[in-house]
């Protein structure tokens, strides 16, 4: 995965704006909780799962040649802590190719991290205080 800095700046309420590399999204909460200016913190990571599935499902499909038309992928959170991951398959495949495909769903680096014992660690930033001294 690549290792750019994820950086958040809040915004009103709880709309945040985040900026990685020379791209910028909002995430916040729908209404009534928030102003709904973005997708939730879970359907950034759902989408962040969908599209790595695509693309690696993507990326050997066309390594390989096979005649994927299109791939289509719709996440959700299900039942019990569980993440449901619908991965559609439209072209002229081999039953084996769609087997192989549909394990390399399985094998995309979010899938992989969000699937394995993943620590977090917090490390508190000292932010200068703001110059408060009478002019």
């Amino acid at each position: 995965m690549t290792t750019r800095i994820v950086s958040i700046a809040e915004g009103s309420r709880l709309t945040r704006s985040i900026a990685v590399g020379p791209h910028t999204l909002r995430a916040d909460e729908p209404e009534p909780i928030s102003g709904d200016a973005g997708p939730t913190p879970g359907e950034l990571i759902l989408a962040a799962l969908g599209s790595c599935t695509s693309m690696a499902v993507r990326a050997m499909a066309d390594r390989h040649g096979w005649a994927l038309d299109r791939i289509d992928v719709a996440v959700r959170f299900g039942d019990q802590g569980r993440i449901v991951k619908n991965v559609g398959l439209t072209g002229d495949l081999e039953p084996a190719q769609r087997e192989q495909l549909l394990a390399a769903a399985e094998r995309c680096p979010v899938h992989r991290l969000l699937t394995r014992d993943v620590k977090i660690v917090t490390v508190p930033t000292l932010l200068a205080e703001p110059d408060v001294s009478p002019a």
